[in-house]
């Protein structure tokens, strides 16, 4: 018998047909579960929120992020390099 590790709900699978790295879905809370290994099997929730995270880190680098950006210290310390 598989389990959601989420909400612990029943999943409907036959444990003889899954194979590593198949993606099932909770009936329950919908979470999308991997299988990460076969006999006996174990399954472990897919984060949505890491691959949002990943996109936004992407993103980020493909804009050059805001390294170049000057914080308010090295605003004020050029300024005072000025005078």
């Amino acid at each position: 018998m598989i389990r959601c590790p989420d909400c612990a709900a029943e999943l409907d699978v036959d444990e003889d047909e899954v194979e590593e790295g198949e993606i099932l879905n909770c009936p329950e809370c919908e979470k999308e579960l991997e299988v990460t290994q076969t006999h006996p099997v174990q399954v472990n929730p897919i984060s949505d929120d890491d691959d949002e995270e990943e996109e936004e880190d992407k993103e980020d680098a493909e804009k050059g992020g805001d390294a170049d950006v000057p914080d308010d210290k090295e605003k004020e310390e050029e300024e005072d390099d000025e005078e």
